[in-house]
């Protein structure tokens, strides 16, 4: 889940503190990430600088599983949570490049053939991108649904389309035109894409994202094979999280609203084409307008825009994710061509250790 307050918490707290003095950058950086890990002793903490040319510095410190001796490596794939939505949102804006959707897409025109309920006239499909529309999770993603998602014998495009049906046949929840944060949005998102598509979301993201930016270690779910687990913590105990055990990652209908995992460096990647107007794989008129949200607003689309920052050189993105067993945070300064972000493989720790590797990273700048 998303938590605007701990971004912004990063990229002001960095602004109070000195910066680091004469010392070499890939220094300077390490040493903000063995500060942030020994602060918080996290399971694993990863983290990463980006600039227009690519993964300017990135680390790792911790063990892949804990009460264990193997290191988390550099070359792990880390469960990115809700910033899987940037992603959902810019496979999405691939679609329109390629005029097979619309920004300001109607509902009626996403879903030809559905019955919605007179309470959605007027929504977009932006608006859901946006958490503007007035879907709540509880609506048709609450406990329930959790409790027997994962033994739904449908395929995923089917899950996500029953969502569907349940959440636009019924008026919404929720008041529309104002901010409620929700995973249901982008899973409205994800069967959208799959509609225009034909096929699955995780084949989009494959097709329009994965491949054509060669993000060869992504994937779905809690990361298999020889890899970091998750880890999910009650008090100061921490339970490893076997990825062959469903329970290790929310139900996979979730998806486009924070299944994703990846390496470092492929997420490095990601996040580098906002610093590069989109580097030939979107447009510059598409980035701007992923990152812009509507007046009044503060959430454009899969990502928060943060009240002007004093280290920054323009508007900055940012967006933290978590699945409970693992946590991603990124900060983006499109206009001062970095990013920076943080990777943890520990659900209650993660959290604290990937906003005090952030406030490092800037402050050694």
């Amino acid at each position: 889940m998303i938590n605007r307050r701990h971004v912004m918490v990063a990229g002001a707290a960095a602004t109070a503190l000195p910066l680091a003095a004469n010392a070499e950058p890939a220094a300077a950086f390490d040493a903000a990430l063995n500060a942030a890990f020994d602060a918080v002793k996290p399971v694993a903490l990863a983290g990463g600088l980006v600039t227009t040319q690519g993964l300017e510095w990135s680390g790792v410190k911790g063990v892949r599983r804990s009460g264990r001796e193997a290191s988390a490596q550099p070359g792990d794939r880390w469960h990115l949570g809700s910033n899987t939505k940037a992603m959902t949102a810019a496979v999405f804006a691939r679609l329109v490049e390629q005029d097979r959707a619309r920004w300001g897409m109607p509902l009626a025109e996403a879903f030809p053939g559905l019955t919605i309920d007179a309470g959605w006239d007027g929504a977009v499909v932006d608006d859901f991108m946006t958490h503007t529309a007035g879907l709540k999770d509880e609506a048709v993603m609450g406990a329930p649904w959790l409790m027997t998602a994962r033994a739904d014998p449908r395929s995923l495009p089917q899950q996500r389309r029953a969502i569907v049906e349940k959440a636009l046949g019924a008026p919404p929840l929720g008041t529309r035109g104002t901010f409620e944060y929700g995973n249901a949005n982008y899973v409205l998102v994800g069967a959208v894409i799959e509609a225009i598509t034909g096929g699955s979301w995780e084949a989009a993201m494959q097709a329009e994202l994965f491949t054509p930016l060669g993000l060869t270690s992504a994937g779905f779910g809690a990361p298999t094979g020889d890899n970091a687990w998750g880890h999910r913590r009650m008090g100061d105990a921490q339970t490893a999280m076997d990825p062959s055990d469903d329970a290790s990652d929310n139900p996979l209908a979730l998806g486009p609203a924070g299944t994703t995992h990846m390496t470092a460096g492929d997420y490095g990647r990601f996040l580098q084409v906002f610093l590069t107007k989109g580097d030939g794989w979107l447009k510059p008129e598409t980035i701007q307008q992923l990152i812009t949200p509507a007046p009044g607003q503060s959430y454009a689309y899969g990502w928060i825009a943060l009240p002007p920052q004093p280290w920054a050189k323009g508007p900055v993105i940012a967006h933290e994710g978590s699945n409970t067993m693992w946590h991603a945070l990124a900060i983006v300064d499109p206009a001062g061509s970095r990013a920076l972000f943080g990777l943890s493989n520990d659900g209650g720790r993660g959290g604290p250790a990937c906003q005090a590797l952030a406030m490092g990273i800037l402050r050694a700048l």
